[in-house]
């Protein structure tokens, strides 16, 4: 089967997990409140912390609560909409006043440029928003995707959210590659039709997937 399209996962298999982890979150726990009391009006936010209080039970939260809330979600490394929304925003602000700058890794660039020559469209699946993958991205240089997908579309780990981003890009699901470094999450999209690949960058990994150590080594079949 010829791959059309390629949907990869960013932490971990284009950019590394650390940046995620030792600067994005932390710059994010740190100025989680003043942001929330600084935009709470902004239509994004505003919408973003009313799903919040949906999420728990249909409350209206107070800036105080809603910081609360958020930090006990990045602390439990869960991945609800409405705080990768706000996070986003956090990280925006942070990456303007040139507090850090993204890194991807040296293989992904030409990778994803022969690729592109070849004909195959490009999209991102992450559980990050679509504003904070565009930034990574973005400060990275690896400004060649067609499409960012979020936890919008669903869970990383769940087969119906595969299954939805098949049906969005109209293309048979078995000719989309998903590339990740979670296996779990390369169950999922096994599970809903699509090809994947495991990308092994510390090694290890194997069984339901191909492996590939790096995105140079990644073969589209």
């Amino acid at each position: 089967m010829t791959i059309k399209a390629i949907l990869t996962d960013i932490e971990g298999a284009a950019g590394p997990a650390s940046f995620l982890k030792d600067i994005l979150l932390p710059y994010a726990r740190e100025h989680l409140g003043a942001f929330i009391a600084a935009h709470a009006e902004d239509d994004d936010i505003e919408e973003a912390l009313e799903e919040a209080g949906r999420l728990m039970g249909g409350f209206s939260l107070k800036p105080d609560e809603a910081e609360a809330l958020l930090q006990r979600w990045m602390k439990q490394g869960r991945n609800p909409t409405p705080l990768k929304i706000i996070q986003g925003r956090i990280w925006q602000q942070g990456y303007e006043a040139g507090a850090f700058t993204a890194e991807i890794f040296p293989d992904v660039a030409p990778s994803l440029g022969a690729w592109k020559n070849a004909g195959i469209r490009l999209f991102t699946y992450s559980s990050s928003s679509e504003l904070a993958q565009r930034l990574w991205l973005g400060s990275a240089g690896a400004e060649v995707f067609e499409g960012f997908f979020d936890t919008r579309v669903g869970q990383k780990l769940e087969e119906e959210s595969y299954k939805a981003i098949a049906e969005q890009l109209a293309v048979p699901a078995a000719e989309i590659l998903v590339l990740s470094g979670n296996e779990d999450e390369l169950d999922a999209a096994k599970a809903a039709g699509l090809a994947t690949a495991l990308i092994a960058r510390e090694g290890g990994g194997g069984g339901n997937h191909p492996v590939a150590a790096d995105f140079a080594s990644v073969t589209i079949g």
